[in-house]
């Protein structure tokens, strides 16, 4: 039987589908309808979720809290959202289940310990630097250096010629150019502005499994 992972805050899937390819049966909690989520699906919030889901039955929780409050980019840098981060630990720590917590650069002051995992790290051609505090911790591959072009212009970039790295946020990209450059092809633009590339939290849960089950992922 497959180890389950419940994930928190789940939007439209891109950190479940890499915890699916490193082998957990997924679970996702939004409080928005996710009609593109690939997996069991409840709407409700965080809070309620941790409340009245069964916990017993899950090995690990992910949770990707609102990055918006962290965000550097301008039209989220005044934003109202709760920084929810610390409250989200407290929680996760107190069902004493292995969790991982991912969130934006600017969360770093929030977050204990967190790791950092880029695109190019994983063949990717996006950058997307997002951070990530694993319980139990995991030592992180070494960054790679950036190398090449990450700007766009009316949102195409130089993935057509074959280099550079394609920038995925707001509006200004091209949706099937952002769905090769993440390795997603099941969202749409706004989804996909958001997401988590499959490839991180697929190296994550790979550890994990080793780690907490015994179990390495060929």
């Amino acid at each position: 039987m497959k180890p389950k992972l419940l994930d928190l805050f789940c939007c439209a899937g891109g950190a479940a589908m890499g915890y699916h390819e490193a082998g957990f049966d997924v679970v996702g909690v939004d409080i928005n309808p996710q009609p593109r989520y690939p997996f069991q699906f409840h709407q409700m919030d965080w809070e309620t979720a941790l409340e009245e889901l069964d916990l017993s039955g899950f090995s690990v929780i992910h949770a990707s809290p609102p990055c918006q409050s962290y965000s550097c980019t301008k039209s989220f840098s005044k934003s109202k959202a709760p920084k929810l981060i610390t409250e989200v630990r407290e929680r996760l720590q107190g069902t004493e289940k292995p969790y991982v917590i991912e969130n934006v650069k600017g969360a770093r002051r929030d977050m204990l310990n967190p790791i950092t995992l880029r695109g190019n790290m994983f063949g990717l051609q996006v950058i997307r630097d997002r951070l990530f505090e694993i319980n139990p911790f995991l030592l992180a591959p070494p960054l790679v250096p950036v190398n090449g072009s990450t700007g766009s212009h009316r949102g195409i970039s130089r993935l057509s010629d074959g280099g550079g790295y394609i920038t995925v946020a707001g509006h200004n990209f091209l949706t099937h150019e952002a769905r090769q450059a993440m390795a997603i092809n099941w969202m749409n633009q706004k989804e996909l502005a958001q997401a988590i590339p499959p490839a991180y939290t697929r190296w994550i849960g790979e550890q994990l499994m080793n780690v907490c089950f015994g179990e390495a992922v060929a």
